[in-house]
């Protein structure tokens, strides 16, 4: 695969799991369980999204002299 297929491919992936695991995060802390209940999830959204970009910058970005 092409090293720009390889980014624009990741690039799409990584924004639509953002997207869902934000979004849910979301919707968990407004909803019942409020701020202090989505509070652990928010702090393994952080995370996950961290080890995503992680990834992706690894993967797409990063050059293999």
């Amino acid at each position: 695969m092409s090293r720009r297929t390889k980014f624009i491919v990741a690039l799409i992936g990584t924004a639509l799991m953002m997207t869902f695991v934000i979004g849910l995060s979301h919707s968990i802390s407004t909803g019942f369980a409020g701020f202090k209940g989505g509070l652990p999830f928010m702090v393994i959204v952080i995370v996950v999204i961290a080890l995503a970009l992680y990834d992706f910058w690894e993967d797409a970005i990063r050059k293999d002299d």
